[in-house]
């Protein structure tokens, strides 16, 4: 028996262990669960016909144990009347799960003394303003990583979607207070999030781009990732975005907007690439992401009850927060580092889970909101999780084991 799996049937004592929720009941078994490979060969199975269901043009997936890639594959084509197929070394759009990476790299340069956490953002983008200046010391680099600036969501990601340069967005913050105290609330934000980049760029007088090939995706083995449009374009083995329209998907062409903030939505990879971050998440990369910088980054700052309420991930999760790039969901009685991207005409998911050594990579190339049905179907096999809708059934089903 897998010793973790050993230390949780001790902890909990029961057969099962029960979480109430209103009006939901839920269990998670304490009994060992199928080992990873049976979980991702059934995943295998439910993944091609999800694609196909919905008529997805193409995606990957990516199942990770440890230092070890226990599945991958890719399915459809990587563009739609294509006859070229998406691989494991397909370049996706990443989108909003280059967060994770702009974490990372930010605390590798913290590490480095380069800039601290409770550095006032203002000391290195002296033009940045809210409406009431007393509030612009309060802001800190921690902030714009943790979603805790206090701004309204989303704030100027219309402006971002119209195109306009970054430059031109900044100065809209002069039209807005923080709805809180900077650090005391969640506010979702890829604009200040990407402040980080006029940062690390200015204390290290290196590009960003360049940081990330030389301190995260070279040394990760990642030979396919990169930031930004232009080398995208040039991937030869790259997929295309899908957009629905008059109930099909159809080919769009990629945009640069979001490639502007790069460390919200910039990054780009394969399910290998994708795979070997995991395991760098998963402590199997100690020169690059030392245990520190992984506790540090996967650090609770915000809960986000919002999260709770995400269509097929409400039934599973009962708790939720914002770390630092990455967010960290209870699924039922197991806690799962997770970040999922969106952005025009692809998705992306990522998670893992740290006690059990296991993660999931899935990139779509079509904006489909079943990548969400296929993560939670995938850890709900990991953990063994079951919802069941009414407590009443609850009760008929596990009677013997209340007793």
């Amino acid at each position: 028996m897998n010793p973790l799996t050993a230390k949780r049937i001790a902890a909990t004592g029961s057969a099962a262990l029960k979480l109430l929720m209103p009006g939901l009941c839920f269990v998670v078994s304490s009994l060992a669960a199928a080992p990873v490979s049976e979980v991702a060969e059934q995943f295998d199975r439910h993944f091609e016909q999800q694609l196909v269901e919905h008529h997805i043009p193409g995606g990957v997936y990516a199942v990770i144990e440890g230092n070890q890639i226990v599945r991958v594959r890719g399915v459809g084509v990587r563009a739609r009347g294509g006859d070229e197929p998406v691989d494991p070394y397909t370049v996706f759009r990443i989108a909003s799960v280059s967060k994770t990476f702009a974490a990372g790299l930010a605390a590798v340069l913290a590490e480095q003394g380069y800039f601290s956490w409770n550095d006032p953002v203002v000391n290195y983008v002296p033009d940045f303003s809210f409406r009431s200046a007393r509030y612009n010391k309060a802001l800190q680099v921690e902030h714009l990583l943790a979603q805790t600036t206090g701004v309204i969501p989303n704030a100027y990601d219309n402006m971002i979607e119209a195109n306009v340069l970054p430059d031109r967005i900044l100065p809209h913050f002069r039209q807005l207070d923080p709805m809180c105290t900077p650090g005391e609330c969640y506010g979702y934000q890829n604009v200040l999030f990407s402040l980080i980049e006029p940062i690390v760029q200015q204390t290290t007088q290196k590009d960003y781009a360049t940081l990330m090939q030389e301190l995260i995706f070279d040394p990760l083995q990642m030979a396919t990732a990169s930031v930004g449009m232009e080398p995208f374009m040039n991937s030869a083995n790259k997929a295309m975005p899908h957009v629905r329209a008059r109930g099909g998907w159809y080919q769009s062409t990629v945009v640069p907007s979001y490639y502007r903030f790069a460390p919200a939505a910039g990054v780009n990879a394969s399910a290998m690439d994708l795979s070997h971050w995991v395991m760098a998440q998963l402590g199997h990369y100690p020169e690059v992401m030392p245990e520190h910088l992984l506790a540090t980054i996967t650090d609770k700052r915000v809960r986000t009850v919002r999260d709770l309420r995400r269509g097929h991930w409400r039934q599973f999760i009962r708790d939720a927060h914002y770390a630092l790039g990455w967010r960290v969901y209870q699924f039922g009685d197991e806690e799962l580092v997770y970040h999922g991207g969106w952005v025009r005409g692809f998705r992306a998911d990522v998670a893992y889970s740290r006690d059990r050594q296991v993660g999931l990579v899935i990139l779509l190339n079509a904006e489909s909101n079943i990548v969400s049905e296929l993560s939670t179907y995938f850890w709900s096999k990991v953990f063994d999780a079951i919802h069941i809708a009414e407590a009443e059934q609850f009760s008929e089903l596990h009677s013997t084991e209340d007793d």
